[in-house]
């Protein structure tokens, strides 16, 4: 058994510690469904996972997936996770629990689309308005492909200058692999 976690375990266990029953939560990133599958399970019946996708196939993907698995508590939304706000704000006194973004392209599909820097930011910066204390929003960072390096930088940038009293943020990833491996990034909203 290894002790260090791959990428993927290590973001899922991640949110097994910031996610609680119940919880209303964010998948900014369904593709191919696994993580709304995964947030699912762990709100249980009254929470609620809201799962964007600006692909069509992922939001049919997803949506394949949650009734085979004969979910109810996870919403669709083919739109930008940049658009969060919109669907957050119209959820009288929400918070969020957490939230997961898978970075990058979505597999086995078209490579040149990809997430974007700008519309990332701005997700995460509408997140964590809504996120509750001590919770988490976490990144997993794909940067090998054309443009994931610019993303990357720009998220980096943005995090070295979150406020240290207001936030924890939590890079991990391998360093001895080849080929751009994913890393993550976790932002925790400390207590008041």
């Amino acid at each position: 058994m290894s002790m260090v976690k791959p990428v993927l375990q290590f973001a899922h266990h991640l949110l097994e510690e910031s996610v609680e029953k119940g919880d209303f939560v964010v998948d900014a990133t369904c593709g191919n469904g696994h993580d709304s599958i995964f947030l699912s399970d762990l709100i249980g019946e009254k929470g609620r996972v809201l799962s964007f996708d600006i692909q069509k196939q992922a939001i049919q993907t997803t949506k394949q997936k949650l009734i085979q698995d004969e979910r109810t508590n996870v919403t669709l939304i083919h739109d930008s996770h940049e658009n969060l706000y919109d669907y957050l704000s119209i959820q009288k006194g929400v918070e969020v629990g957490g939230a997961i973004f898978n970075l990058g392209y979505l597999p086995r599909s078209d490579k040149t689309i990809v997430t974007e820097g700008k519309s990332t930011l701005k997700a995460i910066q509408i997140l964590l308005d809504y996120l509750k204390k001590d919770r988490l929003i976490v990144l997993v960072v794909y940067h090998g492909h054309e443009g994931g390096k610019d993303e990357k930088e720009m998220l980096l940038k943005y995090m070295l200058h979150l406020d240290q009293k207001k936030y924890n943020v939590l890079r991990y990833g391998f360093i001895n692999q080849k080929n751009n491996p994913p890393f993550i990034l976790a932002i925790q909203k400390k207590e008041d």
